[in-house]
């Protein structure tokens, strides 16, 4: 253990934000396996769905600046709780709430729930850990991809069953309400005292050197898997005619394969570097993408999160290698840019898709996906340049 609090205290730290990591991910995924049948329930067209779902990644947006600046504030245990207490809100209001614009704000509520938990969590781990960040954050991501997994296997369970999408989340309650009892009693790691808030310097750091290149990776990133994971469904029953089951199940192996690519991929980039790793990630990608899209082989869309898997943690711990000060805050920063891709990308598929039809609007995936390919190489070649010089 590399940190200042006593081992048995550190794991138990870390088991809470694998735990957080865990309702983010059961969370977060529960919408793609209900949207068909809360669209027929409201008897909505994909575009009105994407704007309902756009309310989310707008609260996730701006939740991942504004719990930086709690965090470097007022310390990551209100930050988490924040969070909780969103997610609690938010799970209500849309589970219960017929009218759209309803919708749109319970969910915006609960995105402000998730960005928390985004910062907080990692925030808490590249406090705890030093030297082995890449590989804790990619372990709990791993936690994510259980919880991303177990969602749509649990909601196309309990939908076979005539149970109703409203139902399916309120299970999600009883999640909720054990962190924030389990974390109510847990001190945090707290704000550094030398690292004073100066909003001057944070501005002229968070922009300076590589680290726009950063911003547009990590939002490419964000706007292909959360763009799969919420249309995937939809794709595979309206396009490939799949079951409803069929269906659910290769959303669930989307997720079980981020899962194993986090769990595999912490030794890989430990071993090979982050930069290489995302590289290799990002090419994969499009190769996989472009085979599930473009022949019958739709099986490769799911095999995508494999490749996707080491994308986020990786580049969190890239950055956190290149600052050290007010680290809150400036991934606040990061992760905001990355609900930018979260807003933008399911809510152009959905355009697209009400506009163009469903095969091309889900084709978006892969254009980002290839934008995001030509940005690592950029930076790749880059940082690359800069070391030899």
């Amino acid at each position: 253990m590399e940190n200042k609090f006593n081992p048995n205290y550190a794991r138990l730290l870390t088991a809470a934000c694998f735990f957080a990591f865990f309702i983010f991910g059961v969370t977060d995924n529960l919408k793609g396996s209900t949207l068909p049948p809360m669209l027929a329930e409201l008897n909505i067209d994909y575009g009105s769905g994407g704007n309902i779902f756009f309310g989310q990644y707008a609260g996730f947006f701006i939740a991942s600046l504004l719990a930086g600046l709690i965090a470097d504030k007022y310390g990551l245990k209100v930050a988490m709780l924040f969070a909780s207490i969103c997610l609690f809100i938010g799970i209500v209001g849309y589970s219960s709430l017929s009218a759209s614009s309803l919708l749109f704000i319970s969910l915006f509520v609960l995105g402000l729930g998730l960005g928390s938990f985004e910062l907080g969590s990692n925030a808490t781990i590249v406090n705890i850990y030093k030297e082995q960040k890449g590989l804790y954050l990619n372990l709990m991501g791993v936690m994510h991809g259980l919880g991303s997994t177990i969602a749509p296997l649990f909601a196309g369970w309990l939908l076979n069953q005539n149970v109703s999408w409203r139902t399916i989340y309120r299970w999600d309650l009883l999640l909720v309400i054990a962190f924030i009892l389990f974390a109510m009693f847990l001190q945090f790691p707290k704000p550094d005292e030398k690292s004073a808030l100066n909003f001057k310097n944070i501005t002229h750091t968070a922009f300076k050197d590589q680290m726009p290149f950063y911003y547009i990776i990590i939002m490419l990133y964000v706007g292909v898997e959360i763009g799969l994971a919420s249309w995937l469904v939809a794709y595979l029953q309206d396009v490939q005619n799949l079951s409803i089951s069929t269906s659910n199940q290769m959303l669930a192996v989307f997720f079980a394969l981020i899962m194993l690519g986090r769990l595999l991929g912490g030794f890989f980039v430990q071993r090979f570097g982050y930069l290489q790793s995302i590289l290799l990630a990002s090419l994969m990608s499009v190769i996989s993408l472009a085979i599930g899209i473009f022949t019958d082989a739709y099986f490769f869309l799911p095999f995508t999160g494999f490749f996707l898997s080491i994308m986020f943690p990786t580049i969190t711990a890239a950055v956190s290698d290149t600052h050290h000060e007010n680290i809150n805050t400036l991934l606040g920063v990061l992760f905001t840019i990355a609900g930018i891709g979260g807003t933008f990308g399911p809510w152009g598929i959905a355009w697209g898709s009400e506009l163009f039809g469903l095969q091309i609007g889900f084709s978006l995936t892969l254009l980002m996906a290839i934008l995001l390919l030509i940005f690592v190489f950029i930076l790749f070649r880059r940082t690359k340049d800069e070391q030899n010089s």
